[in-house]
């Protein structure tokens, strides 16, 4: 195993780690999407412990299919709000909205075994490095505000419409333990910065009073996860079907990022299929039984980038937890008063690095900007995903990365005519 002492530590993918070291990066990588991810059951209206559990048996299900080879944890995908809301408008209860999830997740698994015969040389030409670069960087990008928004900066966002200097007080205090920890600690501590970063944020935040243990108090000690199976219903399904693509561009967006930061190519080793597989079995697991579609989080992805630990151990080592916390109404509550500005400053920093690993994709690539086609199509996917354009796709909302996915596909596709044609003015 790698010598933690090492100032240049890193943990690969199938390096295990001794419990007492895994234990704290464990609960590293759950802090970091634990309130991104128990926001959507909450906006739902359903039980956020339920959605953990789920949560936790999806990244071991990833884990599985994908041989160990891919670090990922999966949480709540935010893509299914705007469809999903929409329907519980129309009346429509949560198991027939479930049953929407298993559909999103059945179209996974059929692109992942479309994409096993067929190979990723196709997408590798639908999303050239030009192309990848770009929406990597705006998954980073377009979430900018959103962590200023949870740091108390006014930026228009639904936490903070004025400057609220408490908040910025604890985000500051959070985002400095982290970028200090990063390049000042040693030793073990230089991989779980952004724990201690969270226990500071959180000590500062309970001495100004804005952590409220009365869901602890009033929370049981032991629970069980709220089982319920889905029920189908045609419309239900074709309103909440078209989320499906743009959680596919994220994953691969996600990919194509892991990849980037450890060094190889995960869509051939151990192959794009079997992470699109993954992803969808868990989804259609989730949304059975009655939980909520899964997704590979950036905020994760960023955790790696920053700590080098790659080692898929300590991501199932997160599931398990999670797991646990399914069952445990105490810890799951204690976990959940961790204020919005904690979370804030480390998004701060988490968000950009995801942001620069698009950039590194240009380098790494050695991305030719002189040529007008690369020009183009970075130029026109960075405007269009960050613009805020929107455009309305039946009950879905396509903008941002996801749009700007779609269009870097259809540029992408039409250079490639161009070329068949032979009517380029360049190679």
């Amino acid at each position: 195993m790698t010598d933690i002492n090492n100032n240049d530590l890193t943990i690969d993918v199938t390096e295990k780690v001794p419990f007492k070291k895994a234990l704290p990066l464990s609960f590293q990588h759950l802090f970091a999407m634990f309130g991104s991810s128990i926001l959507v059951p909450i906006m739902f209206n359903i039980d956020p412990t339920t959605v953990l559990f789920f949560n936790g048996i999806g990244t071991l299900l990833y884990a599985f299919i994908t041989k160990g080879k891919i670090p990922a944890y999966l949480g709540s995908s935010f893509a299914y709000l705007s469809p999903v809301l929409l329907l519980i408008g129309e009346g429509y209860d949560f198991k027939t909205i479930q049953g929407g999830f298993v559909a999103t997740g059945l179209v996974f698994t059929l692109i992942a075994i479309i994409v096993k015969f067929t190979g990723t040389g196709w997408i590798n030409k639908l999303f050239p490095p030009a192309a990848m670069g770009s929406i990597v960087a705006i998954i980073g990008l377009e979430l900018a505000s959103s962590a200023a928004d949870m740091a108390g900066f006014p930026v228009g966002g639904s936490n903070t419409t004025e400057f609220n200097g408490t908040w910025v007080l604890v985000s500051m205090v959070t985002l400095a333990v982290v970028v200090f920890g990063n390049v000042l600690f040693r030793g073990f501590f230089k991989i779980i910065p952004i724990l201690i970063g969270v226990i500071a944020g959180y000590i500062v935040a309970y001495f100004v009073g804005i952590v409220d243990f009365s869901q602890v108090k009033e929370a049981s000690f032991f629970t069980l996860p709220n089982i319920q199976l889905a029920h189908f219903n045609t419309k239900a399904i074709a309103t909440i079907i078209p989320a499906t693509f743009v959680v596919i561009a994220e994953h691969i967006g996600h990919l194509k990022v892991t990849s980037s930061i450890l060094g190889k190519d995960l869509t051939k080793d151990p192959g794009l299929h079997r992470s699109l597989l993954g992803d969808g079995l868990s989804t259609v697991v989730s949304g059975l039984f009655g939980s909520v579609p899964t997704t590979t989080y950036g905020e994760n992805i960023g955790v790696m980038a920053l700590t080098k630990v790659y080692s898929v151990y300590v991501i199932c080592g997160a599931g398990i937890i999670s797991i646990i916390l399914g069952f445990s109404g105490k810890m799951s509550a204690l976990i959940s008063t961790i204020p919005t500005p904690v979370v804030g400053g480390i998004s701060l920093l988490l968000f950009g690095t995801i942001a620069v690993s698009g950039l590194r994709t240009f380098i790494e690539e050695k991305v030719d900007f002189s040529k007008s086609r690369n020009l183009i199509l970075a130029s026109i996917t960075f405007i269009v995903g960050l613009s805020g354009i929107t455009i309305p796709l039946g009950s879905v909302e396509l903008s941002g990365m996801g749009l700007a996915t779609i269009v870097a596909m259809i540029i992408s596709i039409l250079f490639m005519i161009f070329d068949k044609l032979g009517i380029m003015n360049e190679k």
